[in-house]
């Protein structure tokens, strides 16, 4: 059985989802992306499956992908292919896994050893998100809208301007929160609508804004949006070096730097600029 660890999850910004079946892409999805997908899920036909493991054995060697950028999504835990999955990915290197529709910690047992992404796309996956979090082998959560609104009933998880209804906001928003008060990172949907950059480049910002460590694509056209909005300006760069280091000069825990009141949590927002940065 393979161990876990520790480490962070630090693969983002951009994940990119690439069909298990079709491992002509594998290559090409690495190149554009921080991290590949693999997806045994939704992205395979039922009929395609077993091709789509016997793809992913297939790729390994020399001329296999970097398992510190992969990512293996596993059919839900109690489905007839997840046990399949589970004898697949013991013979691969990989050993990051993305639980498709995650609903509840014990859930998390059934991957021991496993670096677990949780993919919280139901209303038990979203209620559950806390206790799912604090589980050991869990490095990152991320929501799924369209899923989570399928077991709701409902019909779309957006409105007719394009924005999240209440309760796919209230989703996005209880994931992201349970992530991150179990120190763990948080990954933000992906956006279907594969045409609209400048939606898909409003959405990143505002993830980045409000705490989401990456954000998915679905579609390597989706990456440069991705990244260029969790890169931040060279302008925000040089004024939260210059702000931690006036913040080190003055030596207290609060200071006025060009007209305005300093504290900690103004330092953190500057120090996330930062780890942005890679600096």
């Amino acid at each position: 059985m393979p161990s876990s660890d520790a480490i962070p999850f630090t693969m983002g910004p951009a994940l990119l989802f690439c069909p298990a079946d079709r491992p002509e892409r594998f290559g090409k999805a690495a190149d554009r992306a921080d991290a590949v997908i693999l997806d045994w899920e939704d992205a395979v036909a039922p009929a395609d499956k077993q091709r789509a493991r016997e793809a992913v054995l297939a790729q390994q060697g020399a001329g296999g992908l970097e398992p510190s950028r992969t990512i293996v999504r596993v059919n839900p835990v109690g489905s007839p292919d997840f046990e399949l999955d589970l004898a697949a990915l013991a013979k691969t290197p990989y050993r990051t896994v993305m639980l498709a529709k995650a609903e509840n910690a014990s859930q998390l047992k059934a991957l021991e050893g496993y670096r677990v992404i949780a993919l919280c796309e139901t209303a038990a996956g979203v209620v559950n998100a806390a206790s799912i979090a604090a589980e050991a082998n869990v490095v990152a959560l991320m929501w799924g809208a369209e899923d989570l609104l399928a077991s709701l009933g409902g019909l779309s998880s957006r409105n007719d301007d394009g924005g999240y209804r209440a309760v796919a906001l209230h989703s996005r928003s209880a994931v992201l929160l349970a992530a991150k008060a179990a120190g763990k990172e948080a990954i933000d949907a992906v956006y279907v609508n594969i045409p609209d950059l400048d939606g898909l480049s409003a959405e990143a910002e505002d993830a980045v804004a409000s705490g989401f460590g990456a954000k998915a694509c679905i579609h390597p056209n989706q990456v440069a949006a991705v990244r260029e909005a969790y890169a931040p300006a060279s302008e925000a760069v040089a004024h939260a070096s210059e702000l931690l280091e006036a913040a080190t000069a003055a030596g207290s825990g609060v200071f006025q730097f060009k007209g305005k009141m300093i504290d900690g949590p103004i330092l953190k927002h500057a120090e996330s600029v930062l780890r942005r940065a890679g600096l």
